[in-house]
């Protein structure tokens, strides 16, 4: 449970992902109340979605806070995977509120963690999570998320980081050939640009490639279909090597961060596979660092099965900033 004065409830909660977004009411109890999920594509601006989710559930707030699939540098946000741009303020004005938190998706997703049950996470190997420790975070979805928490004296900082779009590092001469096909199409080559929805399609049309195939008009559903029943052995492979880099990916945030506190799995792809990825090439590729692998090795990783982790770093968020306003 989140503190707050019962005279402020309800507040509106929402995670802005660039396909979906999602929006909830808290009402003082243990989670959100009342999600929706609205496709993006359906209204013309984030104020549109928020007054059709407020008139859908019939509620009047005064208080909001929002995690954004996007950097948050200043007052005017422009979405990187979907076409809304508005001014924090001028969004607060139009929809009467007197608070308006926008922070980072994946920065909610941290603040998210302290708040998360103990059945909501699934291990995948490694030992016992150091307490006081970084703990790091990361999630492909319709882009790759990124993040941390870092513990301190009063509490924990999250850490809005864009390590989606760091440049990407091949771990072999295969990887080395997929990030030649991207940039032969891309130009730079993100970590993201393979590692998400698209970025499977992606791996996939280079792998078909380079086996001098013609690779089929497949969506990563399909592709994901296709692998974990066996019928496709490239779509397979694909799914195969998108595990084993996401496991580099986390490797090298863990060792940036020094995130013995674990490491934490989220976005929609990981949690549609997770009988498979449990045994898929991440947990080995993770740990595959040389002199370190050893480091490595003890660090747990866990995947988040909460159905809306950034809506709980979102109230986490505005409940904070309430409770400093009334300090």
């Amino acid at each position: 449970m989140f503190t707050g004065r019962p005279d402020s409830f309800p507040w509106l909660v929402a995670d802005i992902g660039g396909t979906n977004a999602r929006f909830a009411l808290y009402t003082g109890g243990t989670e959100p109340e009342q999600i929706k999920v609205l496709a993006c594509a359906d209204y013309p601006t984030l104020e549109a979605a928020v007054r059709a989710y407020l008139a859908d559930v019939g509620a009047t707030v005064r208080h909001a806070s929002i995690g954004i699939a996007n950097p948050v540098t200043g007052d005017w946000v422009q979405m990187t995977n979907h076409h809304w741009a508005f001014s924090i303020e001028a969004t607060r004005q139009a929809l009467a509120l007197e608070s308006f938190l926008v922070i980072n998706d994946w920065a909610a997703m941290a603040l998210a963690l302290p708040h998360l049950p103990a059945d909501a996470l699934i291990k995948v190997g490694g030992g016992e999570a150091v307490a006081g420790a970084p703990c790091a975070l990361i999630g492909p979805g319709t882009g790759l998320g990124v993040s941390a928490l870092v513990p301190h004296t009063h509490g924990a900082t999250p850490v809005p980081g864009e390590g989606g779009h760091v440049s990407f590092a091949p771990f072999d001469e295969r990887e080395a050939q997929i990030w030649h096909f991207a940039r032969e199409r891309y130009g730079h080559v993100s970590a993201e640009r393979l590692l998400s929805g698209p970025g499977l399609v992606l791996i996939y049309q280079a792998l078909a490639a380079l086996a001098g195939e013609e690779a089929e008009d497949l969506r990563a559903a399909d592709i994901s279909t296709r692998a974990l029943s066996g019928e496709c052995p490239r779509c397979r492979e694909t799914l195969d090597a998108f595990c084993a880099m996401l496991g580099t990916a986390a490797a090298n945030l863990t060792l940036t961060l020094g995130a013995r506190g674990g490491v934490y799995l989220g976005g929609g792809i990981v949690l549609r596979l997770l009988d498979y990825f449990q045994s898929s090439p991440f947990r080995a590729r993770f740990e595959d660092k040389g002199r370190f692998s050893g480091y490595l090795a003890a660090v747990p990783v866990y995947i988040m099965t909460h159905a809306m982790p950034a809506l709980l770093g979102a109230t986490a968020a505005l409940a904070a900033h309430l409770e400093e306003q009334h300090a």
